[in-house]
């Protein structure tokens, strides 16, 4: 499934790539000659993030083995992607030959790897809680890798119960491992995976919250240096070169005028004259976490029903944060923004609010919960989400606000100050 995120990368910010360095995500690409003065002055906040520990993420396995207990799992199985780098720190992307992690409820975890990525992998596991000593089983090319996943269970005294296999699992190696364990039933591991990720602790917080600090002083850098005749592809390189200068990468999907009304927005080229709306959205990551903010502003002086919406959107993404706190279910929150917009003549029901307002954030962009209609799971302190109502008129214009949402002990915050008009948006 293709995530927001990808898409952005893959439309409108894929002009700013000529500007920016092929790094891995948290690399600061270098600094451009001529920046606009606003992106110039930027100064790097990348001294203020510091990475999750080895510690961290032994703490982390600890929390996922007593999860484990609970849902009866006797083991889980992941492989590349991010819930194997939260847990070990590996960074491994997924092909079609199996390297996984195998987690048992008892005893220590080991590896499954093809035999010429054994070095590599295991100089992975070694510098994350897996340790030097991580048992690794290695298969050829001619060999099956399932069958390793029943030996290593086998030898921990795993040959019946449950294996817990993490969502994002391609089918053919669950199904391989089914084979492989005939006497074992497969069951979702996200019980464990996301009752673990989706409530961060104190450091998380704050590498979020940076994220969302880093991702809201590009995009004003960025929109102090707006022109009219700018195309959509011009203002996305503005936000990728203000990230960079900040430190990070990271960008922004860039919507003009009745292409705005489109959540997800349009590849088709786009330009900023006097009077045009403009609906960005985007982030980056802080040592692997996300920041998700959108902005809607204009160049020059916005319509009277523009300023309207605006403001209708706004006592949305109000209404939604003071409601959300502990205890509450995640689609009472999505219902009291909805309420706003529906009120104000902008409904029924998904008509012009057409997706959820938001959705869990972490080390993925969009991760568990989901504040929805009709998702009964409650919330709990220091679980994040995107705070993202709208109203989008087709073949006029949309209005999003989102920042980034926090579940306090009491009730919730934002990260960044919400945008204050489409004249003055920070």
């Amino acid at each position: 499934m293709t995530s927001r995120r990808d898409f952005f990368s893959l439309s409108a910010t894929a002009v700013a790539a000529t500007a920016l360095s092929p790094a891995h995500a948290d690399a600061a690409p270098t600094a451009a000659t001529d920046d606009p003065p606003a992106i110039a002055a930027l100064k790097s906040m990348r001294d203020q993030a510091t990475p999750i520990t080895v510690a961290e993420r032994q703490r982390r396995l600890e929390r996922a083995r007593e999860l484990m207990r609970a849902n009866k799992l006797e083991a889980i199985m992941l492989t590349g992607g991010t819930t194997m780098d939260y847990f070990t720190g590996m960074k491994w992307g997924l092909s079609e030959r199996l390297l996984a992690v195998i987690i048992p409820v008892k005893g220590d975890a080991f590896l499954v790897t093809p035999k010429f990525e054994e070095e590599r992998a295991l100089e992975q596991a070694r510098q994350g809680p897996l340790g030097a000593g991580t048992e690794v089983l290695a298969w050829e090319e001619d060999e099956s890798p399932h069958t390793l996943v029943a030996k290593g269970l086998r030898a921990r005294g795993i040959a019946t119960g449950v294996l817990g296999v993490e969502e994002t699992v391609r089918w053919q190696f669950s199904d391989g491992a089914s084979h492989a364990l005939p006497q074992m039933n497969l069951a979702s591991a996200t019980p464990v995976s996301a009752g673990c990720r989706m409530v961060k602790d104190a450091h998380e917080i704050a590498l979020m919250r940076l994220a969302a600090q880093v991702t809201l002083a590009a995009y004003e850098a960025a929109w102090k240096s707006l022109r009219e005749g700018m195309t959509q592809g011009d203002f996305a390189a503005l936000v990728a070169r203000a990230h960079a200068k900040l430190g990070f990468d990271g960008g922004a999907g860039v919507q003009v005028g009745q292409y705005s009304a489109l959540p997800h927005g349009s590849a088709t080229p786009q330009l900023v004259r006097e009077g045009s709306i403009l609906l960005i959205d985007g982030g980056c990551k802080v040592e692997g976490y996300s920041s998700d903010i959108s902005r809607t502003f204009v160049l020059g002086q916005p319509a009277q029903k523009m300023k309207d919406v605006f403001e209708i959107v706004h006592r949305a993404q109000t209404a939604a944060v003071k409601t959300a706190r502990p205890g509450l279910t995640c689609g009472a929150v999505d219902a009291a923004a909805r309420k706003v917009i529906v009120d104000a003549g902008y409904g029924p029901g998904y008509k012009y609010f057409g997706h959820r307002v938001g959705h869990g954030l972490g080390m993925d962009g969009h991760e568990w919960p989901y504040l929805v209609k009709g998702n009964p799971l409650t919330l709990q302190p220091h679980m994040t989400f995107s705070d993202e109502p709208g109203v989008y008129i087709p073949g006029e214009f949309g209005v999003r606000l989102e920042d980034d949402m926090h579940i306090l002990d009491d009730g919730a915050e934002l990260f960044t100050p919400q945008s204050r008009s489409l004249e003055k948006p920070f």
